[in-house]
């Protein structure tokens, strides 16, 4: 059965990092991707991953501070953000596609498969 399942997430300071990572189980998956929902706001796209690594694609408003990649030994992506801010604030969704290989898919219904998702809360 496939899986994502997501961890990392907690509480930090403005300017701090955290990691998130997805174990991926049950198939391949080829592009993933990071989504997040902040409060009373819509799930956005925030970092793809090509298949098997190779390319990567951000939003703008991550760009600079997030790094998205994947151990394919382990079947895991993560999520680096660093110089997190107040407005980073949400819950972060683990999303995999079945095909393609070009990270450039940034809506939610180009992915099959989604993780429970993870609360990252960033304090000012």
């Amino acid at each position: 059965q496939e899986q994502l399942v997501e961890s990392g997430g907690g509480l930090v300071q403005a300017g701090g990092s955290l990691r998130l990572s997805c174990a991926a189980s049950g198939r391949t998956f080829y592009t993933m991707g990071w989504f997040r929902q902040p409060p009373g706001k819509e799930r956005e796209f925030v970092a793809a991953i090509s298949w098997p690594g190779g390319n990567t694609y951000y939003s703008d408003s991550v760009k600079g501070r997030f790094t998205i990649s994947r151990d394919n030994s382990k079947n895991t992506v993560y999520l680096q953000m660093n110089s997190l801010k107040p407005e980073d604030t949400a819950v972060y969704y683990c999303a995999a596609m079945k095909y393609g290989g070009s990270p450039h898919y940034v809506r939610q219904y180009d992915y099959d498969y989604w993780g429970q998702g993870t609360q990252v809360t960033v304090s000012s």
